[in-house]
């Protein structure tokens, strides 16, 4: 799960966003700060993923609490949610790492958009790091700034089409429980082989899992389904 911090100056707008982070699968609510000096305190004590810092707090702009957190042991991952939206303070927020920003007011929708593109995010770095290599691909580094822009998908690598990736994720995700590369296959108008390549491209980059269903003899079916919590 992802401890998230959420930290508004209103406290029935930090409620309802926090409604909203519970209701995203793979998201906890560890807390929540009306201040500067709240939010410091909170990420010290109960050491967040993820903070939604709205900037316009009573007792110091959310710009420099984030300055702050950087100076913490384990500085969290930061989104900001705001109203403001000069250009100034998105720059500023750009340069400091915010990993997203959200206009205030917005709606689940997008909050929830933001969110799973974040835990796509942790999960691929996750990915990565458990191969064993300390270097990247070119197309491992795209895919992941390409989720800081909000995109729920890896870019298609050299050769293969975004378009069809897109209707491959999306065979897995309608499937009940899961789907075979066969089975996608004949959903989408591609051959088997054409569809196992992306399917294993998804499953590398944490977008689908892989499930081996064993039979009573030969070798186990590969078989997809969407990723969970």
């Amino acid at each position: 799960m992802i401890g998230t911090l959420v930290v508004d100056d209103d406290f029935r707008v930090a409620d309802v966003h926090a409604g909203y982070v519970k209701s995203v699968t793979g998201f906890t609510v560890v807390g929540v700060a009306q201040s500067a000096a709240q939010t410091l305190r909170a990420v010290q004590e109960r050491r967040p993923d993820l903070v939604l810092l709205d900037l316009y707090l009573p007792d110091e702009h959310g710009l420099d609490v984030m300055r702050r957190l950087d100076e913490v042991p384990t500085p969290p991952d930061v989104i900001v949610v705001s109203a403001a939206r000069d250009l100034a303070s998105i720059r500023r927020a750009m340069r400091q790492g915010a990993v997203g920003y959200v206009v205030k007011p917005f709606g689940f929708a997008l909050l929830n958009e933001r969110l799973c593109a974040y835990r796509d995010l942790r999960r691929r770095v996750a990915a990565l790091s458990t191969e064993g290599s300390q270097a990247a691909e070119q197309s491992d580094i795209d895919a992941l700034f390409a989720l800081l822009g909000g995109s729920t998908v890896a870019p298609a690598p050299k050769g293969q089409s975004e378009s069809t990736m897109r209707l491959v994720r999306d065979a897995v995700r309608h499937a009940a429980p899961d789907i075979s590369a066969v089975q996608v296959a004949d959903s989408v108008g591609i051959s088997r082989a054409t569809a196992q390549r992306y399917l294993v491209y998804l499953a590398r980059h944490g977008v689908i899992e892989l499930r081996l269903q064993y039979g009573s003899t030969g070798r186990p079916e590969h078989r997809y389904r969407p990723r969970r919590g």
